[in-house]
């Protein structure tokens, strides 16, 4: 699989990420969507801090999608929210080059299948960074991006693209079936990120003491309990457990702030729709109730409701 160019099409804090790493082994270009952005990735090229230490990269960098010209890989790192706008760019472009999503929750290959007929690789991240500016991001978890054939594309050719990811400095694990790790950090997402949203705390210890009565770690338990039973019905087996993964997160030394708080305190939309949304979905869709996930989906819908 030729992988000489990549397109990143948005231009967070992921998709930056994906960006300066890459930009050291290969060709990168960054379909950003302010001008602006765009300009001054050109202008200064893109700093990257924190993890992999302190480095720059130039990119080339365009909010106009047909300025792009050919390219090998399509990263599509908008947050799931954004995935409609740019499947709708992309469409009519990039012909013979793979798609790949990386966003929370369901759904997203679907919505890119509807714009176009690349072959697809689905993906899930755990890293994350904090965007300092335009031109700057700081890498803050060094975990891995899970990578797996959707349409069209073979468990060879997600190898490829895990090891150029690892080439270029990023963690990568590429799977035949990516369903049993998306299933699992779609639980893991949809408990942690709705929680800290309502409660305002960064994913730190509360979220698995259980001890007393009141410990924020009984519901965030019985949330992952829900979700699992979900999974069991849909007939997925989870690559790995949920609540494990919550635990072990929370051990880490430093809380890191979930990004649906960093919605919540900004006062912007948030992923719920397709992260817990997609998760009651399904479990409307296999006859399971979902009493506490359903829950959260409304009061987090109230608490964005509430910014007007």
């Amino acid at each position: 699989m030729k992988l000489d160019s990549v397109c990143v099409v948005g231009a967070g804090a992921i998709g930056s990420l994906y960006a300066g790493h890459l930009a050291r082994v290969c060709d990168v270009s960054v379909l950003a969507r302010r001008a602006e952005h765009a300009w001054a990735l050109e202008q200064d090229g893109l700093r990257v801090t924190g993890r992999n230490g302190d480095f720059k990269q130039r990119v080339r960098a365009t909010h106009a999608v047909r300025e792009i010209g050919e390219t090998d890989l399509v990263i599509v790192a908008t947050k799931a929210t954004g995935v409609e706008t740019a499947a709708c760019a992309l469409a009519g472009c990039f012909e013979g080059a793979t798609v790949m999503t990386v966003q929370n929750g369901l759904g997203a290959e679907e919505i890119v299948a509807a714009h176009g007929d690349w072959p697809l690789v689905s993906a899930v991240t755990f890293m994350s960074g904090t965007r300092h500016s335009d031109t700057h991001v700081e890498y803050i978890l060094d975990t891995a991006t899970w990578l797996g054939p959707y349409r069209g594309t073979t468990y060879e050719d997600v190898q490829s693209i895990a090891e150029l990811l690892v080439a270029a400095g990023l963690q990568a694990e590429a799977m035949p079936d990516l369903r049993p790790a998306q299933w699992s950090k779609l639980i893991f997402n949809a408990t942690v990120n709705a929680v800290a949203a309502l409660t305002g705390l960064p994913h730190d210890p509360h979220f698995a003491a259980e001890e007393r009565p009141d410990d924020l770690g009984r519901l965030v338990h019985e949330l992952v309990d829900e979700g699992k039973r979900i999974a069991a019905a849909a007939g997925v087996e989870l690559h790995d457990d949920p609540w494990e993964m919550n635990v072990l997160a929370t051990q880490r030394g430093s809380a890191h702030y979930p990004s649906m708080l960093e919605d919540v305190t900004a006062r912007r939309p948030t992923e719920v729709d397709a992260i817990t949304g997609a998760l009651v979905r399904e479990a409307e869709r296999h006859g399971v109730e979902a009493p506490l996930h359903s829950a959260m989906w409304a009061l987090v819908g109230g608490l964005e409701a509430s910014y007007s």
